[in-house]
């Protein structure tokens, strides 16, 4: 049985295209249960956290199809980042300061005729990027007709448009 398994799988960092399919497919279904362990929100719109959390578990889990790593303590090392993610997740609805330490606070760029210079430089942010989003996220070209600019926890700016 192990012998089989190994000319399935391979062993080493010398693997076929047969070994690297079969690895790919296996890693695949883990992978799949990862997400719903995780919970799709970690896939979708993403803080910058969210982000480095989704890379470095493709980065850690690549490792096992090219053979690069050891397939269970790879895979074990794939759930621990998925269930830290997800009880730092649970955390953050029911404690305030983990969200805000995990996920950041909005900042208010610009509201009712006055940009928050203050907010802009924390946000490293020029007049002009605030402008450039007012024109692609309000579709307008003037900041008097905006009530508020805000750069979101997740990077994007969102704007209120006057009535």
């Amino acid at each position: 049985m192990m012998d089989i398994m190994l000319r399935i799988f391979g062993e080493g960092k010398d693997l076929n295209a047969l070994n690297m399919g079969c690895r790919a497919l296996v890693l695949y279904a883990i992978t799949l249960i990862f997400i719903r362990i995780s919970g799709t929100r970690t896939f979708s719109k993403k803080t910058a956290f969210d982000n480095i959390i989704v890379i470095t578990i493709g980065a850690l889990l690549s490792r096992v199809v090219v053979g690069a790593s050891a397939f269970l303590p790879t895979v074990t090392a794939g759930f621990v980042l998925v269930m830290t993610h997800r009880v730092l997740a649970w955390a953050s609805l029911h404690h305030k300061w983990v969200d805000l330490l995990i996920k950041g606070s909005e900042r208010i760029l610009y509201k009712h005729g006055k940009i928050e210079q203050k907010n802009l430089d924390k946000s490293l942010m020029s007049k002009g990027d605030l402008m450039e989003s007012v024109r692609i996220n309000g579709n307008l070209n003037d900041l008097n007709a905006i009530n508020e600019a805000r750069l979101e926890r997740t990077g994007e700016i969102s704007i209120i448009k006057k009535e």
